[in-house]
Formats: C-alpha cells, structure tokens, sequence
C-alpha cells in the first residue's frame, strides 16, 4: 500500500494569519511582489462571503535538524503555494500595506455595500456615496463594534430595518471564521516531488524550480539571517533592472542597514542593460562558484541541513551552507566583480544584450570569472579565458540542454584539471577543423536573425572595429548600440519578385548590418546593379550607396563583412552559391576572431 506524504487540515481564516503573524508558517515569496491586482483581491473577498470554495494552500515541513547538543529541533512549517491569497487577505481585511509589482508600498481598500451585497475596489466616487463601507478592514479591527456600525451606516442611509444589514455585517465579519484547507507535505520530500505535487495540484499549473525553493529556505531561516539573504538576492535583481527603485527599497529600514544593502548601492546609477540577473541565475552563479556543484536541489538540501555523507539533517551543515552562499552573494554583487565581468564580455565583442540568447552561458562565465578570481589569477589571463569559454559555450550551445548538469560536470573538471588545460580538451574535441570548415557553416544555414551564430558573427566585427555594410564612418557598433536593422545583400524584395519564400530569402548569410538610408537607396536593385555601381562610384567619385569612394576602403569593407567576389556579375541563379560563399568566408572570420580572444 503506498505511502502517503501528505496531511490535509482545515484551519479558520484567523488561525492561519495569527499563526504567520507569529512565524509558524513562513511566507517564502516564491510569487515576489504581491502580483494580484485589486480587482482580483476583491473577487477574492467575495468568493469568501458566499461561501466558494478558494482553493488549498500548500505547506512543505521543513526537517528537523539534528543541533549541536544532540538534540533535535522541528523544521518550521513554509508557505509553498497560497502567497497571493494569503496577501490579499491581510490587505484587505487587516488593512496591511503590500509591496506591489514595482516594490512600493500600497494599500488595497475594498468596499462593501450591505444592502446590496456587493465589493468594488474602492475609489473617490465609492467612498463619498455613504451606501458603501468604503474600506472593509474596519468591520475586522480589533476595536470594532459591529451593533454600533450597523446603526451609524442604517442612521447614515435611512434604513428602517436594520436586521439585514446586521445578518450581512456579521456575515462579512464571519469571514475569518471560513476554513481554508491546507495541504501539508511531509519534511521528507525531495524537491523535485514537492514541484511535481505542486504543478498537479495547483489548477493554473506553475511552475515552481528549484530557485525558488531555495529562496523559501532563505525565507522561513532567521537563525542565520537568511531572511534578509533572500531580500538582498530579490533586491539586487530588481535594482539591477530598475535603479530607479533605489529609494524605494532604501525604505525598507531593516534592510538597509545590512552590509547587503551596501554591497549593492552602486547599482542605483548603473544603468548598463548587458546582464540583468534574474534570482534563479544569481542563486545559480554563486552555488556553483562556492559549493561546486551544478543542481540547485543540492543547494536546498544544504540549506535545509543534508549532510551528504551521513544522510542525516544537522544544524551544523545547514549554518555552514547559509555562510557560505552568503559569502558568495556578496562576491556576485561586489561592483568590481561584475562590472570587471561585464567589461569582458563587452571587450568580446558583446556590446548589446540582444546578441546574448543564453543565460546560462553568461552565468557560467560569470562563475568562470569568480573562480578564477579566488585562484588569484593574472587579470589578462582571466579576460582571456572567461572570453575564450564564453564564446566556446555558444558556438557549441553548451548549455542549451540539461544546464545543471553541463555546469556540474564543467566545474569539477575545472577543479581537477584547471581551466587552460580543460579548456584546450573542449577546444580539440569540439573546435577542430572539421567545425570551423563543415559544422560551423552547416549550423549557419538558417533564417533566425537571432542565430547565436550570426550573433558571434557580429561580435567578431564589433572586436575587429569593422564599419557597417557600406559604411564610411558608422561602425557596426554604432548600429547595435543604435537603432540597428539588418539588411539583406540580396535585397528581399529582388527575391520575392523571382518567388522565393521567407526561409530562403531571410537567411543569416544574406544579413547584414547597414544603414536604413543605404538600404532605402539599393532598393530592390539586383546585386550585380548595385555591385556595379560600387566599383563605378570609386572612380567617378559618386556616392549613391554610402560615402565610400576609395578602392581600397570598399575592398576591406566587403571583407569585413564577408561578401564573396564576383558580386558585380551576381544574378538570382546565384543566390545558393552565395549563401555558401559568404558562410563559408563568415566561419572562417569567426575562426579568426576566436583565435584572438
């Protein structure tokens, strides 16, 4: 017979408020900020005065930890799902403020109208018609006397019978009578079981991950200050995005006397885009640069006190890992760490965050980075090697599959062999001629413009200082750090007129980074026009596409960006041999480029 690993409770409204107020059950964030709009609140409010049901919500025990004096200490019951509800309770009838989706403190009022039954958000027009209770925490305070509420709102509207208005006063008050059910799993459940009973048992089926468990670890854990750790991680990745926000959150008095807070001040005028962290990527660069390991369900297990070894939960392990990933937290956030690392990744050639599809390819470098830092290596040499696996990462999509598991391996390897010499063993496995002359054109033979592929194309000519397509003064990095358009050699309109579909004509070997008003003046003109008009316009001095007039400035030009010759005499039979022509040539300038990193 199985075994079942859960318990299901009905608990009074008030109890399971009184009993977070009091720290029984810890509310982790998982669903950071208060997402629920005010409508939803009071849809919310409603469905609990007529009695439908809510929902569950989900508690996961954390497991007793063994202490230092031999005894054992009960885990702490975590709010896994049922934030948002919880939330909306406390605002609306405690009339707790709530941090919204842009961390600011707001209240959420919502009215009730007894005589007709009836909750609205409230608002200017509502709290001026005295047929509303304008706000329905006043019915919950404490002090609250509903008799002499009923007579001033019946004295207020002239109502003669105040019985109904006393039965639907006292119903509304009722509400913090109503049972919510609570779904509580047991200590011993792994977390990938816990998200797979969550996503089945919720009915929106989210998605919860192993981040955000650990961020309900941090949350439920004062001892060792892992409440303010998961603040500090949720508010480095909103200033991150918004500094703006910074005086916001400097609100918050608690926090902002924490070296955390200190540790991420200089984000407030920071207004570089390249690497917004979101939790998970910082949970996950830091676990794997500090504890050497690639699957954050270990992280929970540490931070719930997992000795490895032994099997058994102790106090001992749980505090060492809170100390170590704090550690690490503040070596992520240091501001020469991560502008060093971003510089790097910009010196590379990545200089817009359009060109970075792969998250995780940019967290493994960071972890690189950190590394390598902790081993005291020579700056140039950890620019070079952090620059070097970065783009190796995405020209091998290294990390596009099972992530954890490439980080895992990549980190011990690294451990044991160093990473010159590991990075060398990748190199001649997976970047052997083979790649550079068949694979790498081969996976270049495609119509996403977001191609990793062109994308470290155009990173090479942003390192090389290349000028945009035609361009006499605009480089291609003043077109990505402008409005930048690609454009095509074969113009697109040219091929539709012969019939070619939207796969053939948008392919990555006919892009190219060029001007709009270049662009505008080749129009639909076959390459073999154009093209001729080119080498025309360098002797009579005519500059109807772009400004160049030198032969030798258009030669190196069209060798920047990979166009094969014999363009002066290229008509539509020879779209094909073109697209092979110019990836084989775009390889071979990536080859270059890599060489130099």
């Amino acid at each position: 017979m199985p075994i079942q690993r859960y318990s299901i409770n009905q608990h009074p409204i008030e109890a399971l408020l009184t009993w977070i107020k009091s720290d029984e059950i810890a509310i982790p964030e998982i669903q950071r900020p208060f997402v629920w709009n005010a409508a939803k609140v009071r849809d919310f409010i409603d469905s609990l005065y007529n009695g439908y049901p809510v929902g569950y919500l989900i508690a996961w025990r954390n497991p007793d930890v063994r202490l230092k004096d031999g005894t054992q200490s009960a885990g702490k019951r975590i709010l896994i799902d049922g934030q948002q509800r919880v939330m909306a309770l406390f605002a609306a009838l405690h009339g707790e403020q709530v941090v919204n989706k842009d961390y600011k403190r707001t209240r959420i009022s919502i009215a009730f109208h007894p005589g007709e039954e009836r909750f609205e958000v409230a608002n200017a027009a509502i709290r001026r018609d005295r047929g509303w209770i304008a706000d329905v925490s006043t019915v919950f305070a404490p002090d609250a006397r509903i008799r002499q509420l009923v007579d001033d709102y019946c004295e207020a509207n002239h109502v003669a019978d105040k019985y109904d208005i006393d039965d639907r006063m006292e119903r509304l008050r009722g509400i913090r009578n109503n049972s919510l059910g609570v779904i509580e799993l047991n200590a011993d459940i792994e977390v990938e079981t816990v998200a797979e009973i969550f996503v089945r048992i919720n009915s929106q089926g989210v998605s919860l991950n192993a981040a955000d468990f650990a961020m309900s670890k941090m949350a439920a854990n004062e001892q060792y200050d892992g409440h303010r750790l998961r603040k500090c991680i949720d508010y480095f990745c909103h200033l991150a995005v918004a500094p703006e926000a910074y005086s916001d959150l400097a609100k918050d008095a608690d926090f902002a006397s924490t070296d955390y807070f200190r540790a991420m001040e200089w984000l407030k005028n920071e207004k570089d885009d390249l690497y917004d962290p979101s939790y998970t990527d910082m949970l996950r660069v830091t676990f794997t640069s500090q504890f050497k390991r690639g699957r954050l369900e270990d992280l929970v297990a540490l931070l719930s006190g997992r000795n490895f070894e032994t099997r058994t939960f102790e106090e001992a392990t749980a505090e060492e890992a809170f100390h170590t990933l704090r550690d690490g937290i503040l070596r992520y956030m240091n501001e020469t760490n991560f502008k060093r690392f971003v510089m790097i990744l910009r010196s590379a050639g990545f200089v817009d965050s359009s060109l970075i599809r792969s998250q995780n390819t940019v967290n493994f470098a960071y972890i690189l980075f950190l590394t390598l830092r902790s081993q005291g290596e020579a700056p140039e040499q950890i620019e070079t090697l952090v620059r070097r696996w970065f783009v190796m990462s995405i020209l091998t999509s290294r990390y596009t599959n099972s992530p954890e598991t490439a980080f895992g391996v990549d980190i011990g390897n690294i451990a044991r062999q160093g990473v010159s010499r590991y990075l060398d063993t990748i190199e001649r496995a997976e970047l052997s001629d083979a790649f550079w002359g068949v694979g790498l054109p081969q996976q270049m033979d495609t119509s996403v413009a977001s191609s990793p592929y062109f994308n470290v194309f155009l990173a090479s000519q942003v390192r090389g200082n290349d000028k945009g397509f035609l361009s006499r003064d605009l480089t291609v990095r003043d077109l990505l750090e402008g409005q930048w358009h690609i454009h095509h050699v074969f113009p697109r309109s040219y091929l539709q007129k012969h019939g070619f579909q939207r796969g053939r004509y948008n392919q990555i070997a006919n892009y190219v980074m060029m001007q709009s008003e270049i662009n505008i003046a080749i129009g639909a003109l076959p390459p073999e026009k154009y093209f001729s008009d080119l080498w025309e316009q360098r002797r009579n001095g005519a500059t109807h596409y772009g400004g160049i007039t030198d032969a030798d400035q258009l030669q190196g030009n069209l060798a920047a960006h990979c166009i094969p010759e014999g363009m002066d005499a290229a008509s539509v039979e020879d779209y094909d041999t073109f697209l092979q022509g110019r990836r084989e040539l775009m390889a071979a300038k990536i080859r270059a480029y890599y060489k130099t990193l």
